[in-house]
């Protein structure tokens, strides 16, 4: 069946047509193809578009938060091909832009999705001189100049006040430098020592300081934020089959694409970027691509990568501590991490492992006879009672985590392009096959790929077993090159293994090629160093600490 979007209201307030389009698709036996024609279409916060969601990384058992507000529901559908080229949706408010909820064989592809007023504020330092700055925005940031601060602001929102608000510099702070292609993460100058601002014109303020001191910061934009991660830019959960396909998008709230406990992702031809012509320079309030507790396979390829505020692409599991040890067969499990609860992490049958958290070596592995957890009837947000098939060995409340290693998936990524981003561009801890192969790196603040693995602090699993990284050029990092780091306060024992790394281009300043740690079979063949600026040299380092069967030919 062939559906048109349009045939169900107006583009002015979308909302009520997608939802009814939608509802028709869900009751109709597939395959249904859902079309939006070329236009623009307006998307504000609606009541039946509310649902209770637990994201992960994001905002954890936080009540305040609980619930997400989606501008395109798909839920409950199989068989769905939402295709939009020369389509954009234009997001009001804070909202999801859309969710995959518990369905199979969806494909979405040729939309552009933009927020009407982004929750980053993009500040272009367009003068300066003894004791002031000039500061311009884009014309979609909104803002009030009141005394020698300036409040930053979403739109008004029916209750009244605005659907997000702060002042000067909020609450983080990254600066694009434009002209040497560099993001990183500074402490914010702008508003120090102010003795007045005003409003110049629409889009600019002056800034005037309590002294003459000269600012050297022509030309830098601040790109400022909150740090409150509310709405993922858009979900996928508990579904299996989901292809994104030739998407743009131009800006994402909160945490990027998200997705969690689903299996089969496909991400192909896709741009994370801001909108040319429009002096906006972030593209994502944190990540762009967050794969947590996955199955199957992950495939991103053929994408472009530009201007996230965190990781472009994190794929990675779960450490649960192990909090109580009633039985021998019995684990009481917390959430450690504070962004993330509410999650249903095993289904009966799967298997799971026990590590050692100091060394992150295995203790023990056993299949799931029966659990509780969130989502089941009275049970807490932030624990799960884990009974296995086999008995476990005693002691290991406090010392140990669990990963459910039933929910990992397999790993491509090829063809895409990184720029613009002050961290890591790739993080990836997988046990199942992972291919990096024909990515451009370009100056990414820290690793360009990185591989950890931590049940102390970010809780983020497990090991990777087999690892290919090929065909890839890194210009010019600001850490290692590639970094195999597993955090644990013991790691004189390989934790990872099976990596190649084989015909990479390196154009380094500096830092190490390859920098790895309490790691088994690591083979460097045929890789090519080149200097990345004219004093510097082709020489690249490596380093290896705690690590076996190490080849470099």
């Amino acid at each position: 069946m062939l559906l048109d979007v349009t045939d169900f209201g107006s583009l002015d307030d979308a909302g009520p047509a997608i939802r009814a389009a939608l509802r028709v698709a869900r009751a109709t036996p597939g395959p249904v193809v859902l079309r939006f024609p070329p236009g623009e279409y307006h998307v504000w916060p609606q009541e039946e578009n509310r649902r209770e969601l637990y994201v992960s990384n994001t905002v954890g058992a936080d009540p305040r938060h609980r619930i997400k507000t989606v501008a395109i529901l798909i839920e409950s559908i199989d068989d769905l091909l939402l295709t939009g080229e020369g389509a954009r949706l234009v997001v009001h408010g804070l909202q999801t832009t859309f969710a995959v909820l518990d369905s199979a064989r969806v494909r979405v592809e040729g939309l552009e999705f933009d927020y009407a007023v982004p929750t980053v504020v993009d500040a272009t330092v367009a003068d300066a001189g003894p004791g002031f700055r000039l500061i311009r925005v884009p014309a979609v940031t909104r803002f009030t100049v009141t005394g020698r601060s300036v409040l930053w602001h979403g739109e008004p929102t029916p209750a009244g006040g605005f659907a997000w608000w702060g002042r000067n510099g909020l609450d983080y702070t990254q600066v694009f430098d434009v002209a040497a292609g560099r993001a990183r993460r500074v402490d914010n100058p702008l508003f120090r020592d102010v003795a007045a601002m005003h409003r110049v014109g629409e889009r600019e303020v002056r800034i005037e300081y309590g002294h003459r001191a000269q600012p050297y910061d022509m030309g830098l934009v601040y790109a400022m934020r909150r740090t409150v991660r509310d709405h993922p830019g858009a979900l996928i959960t508990g579904s299996a089959d989901v292809t994104l396909s030739r998407l743009r998008f131009r800006y994402l709230h909160g945490f990027g694409v998200v997705a969690q406990h689903s299996r089969d992702l496909t991400v192909e031809d896709c741009e994370f970027r801001p909108p040319p012509g429009t002096r906006r320079h972030s593209a994502g309030f944190a990540d762009f691509l967050q794969v947590s507790g996955c199955s199957g396979r992950v495939v991103v390829r053929d994408s472009v990568f530009d201007g996230s505020h965190d990781d472009p692409i994190n794929v990675h599991g779960t450490y649960l501590r192990v909090a109580e040890q009633p039985r021998t067969d019995t684990l009481l499990l917390q959430f450690a991490h504070p962004e993330t609860a509410g999650l249903a992490q095993f289904t009966p049958g799967e298997r799971f492992e026990v590590v050692d958290r100091a060394t992150l070596r295995p203790v023990a592995e056993a299949g799931v006879r029966d659990v509780r957890q969130p989502g089941d009837p009275g049970e807490p947000l932030t624990s799960i009672v884990l009974t296995a098939d086999v008995p476990l060995p005693a002691g290991l409340a406090g010392v140990s985590a669990v990963e459910n290693v039933s929910r990992t998936p397999s790993v491509e990524i090829t063809g895409n392009v990184f720029r613009n981003t002050p961290t890591r561009a790739v993080l990836v801890t997988t046990r199942r096959p992972i291919r990096i192969e024909r990515n451009r790196f370009e100056r990414p603040g820290m690793a360009a790929i990185y591989v950890s693995a931590d049940a102390n602090e970010w809780w983020e699993s497990g090991p990777v077993r087999d690892l290919t990284i090929r065909a890839n050029e890194f210009i010019d990092p600001g850490g290692p090159a590639i970094l195999v780091d597993p955090r644990a306060p013991r790691v004189d024992e390989p934790v990872h293994s099976g990596i190649l790394i084989e015909e990479n281009r390196f154009e380094l300043d500096g830092v190490p090629a390859v920098d790895a740690t309490a790691t088994s079979g690591l083979r460097l063949h045929a890789n090519a160093s080149l200097p990345a600026t004219a004093t510097t040299t082709a020489t690249a380092e490596v380093r290896f600490t705690a690590c076996r069967d190490v080849v470099i030919d």
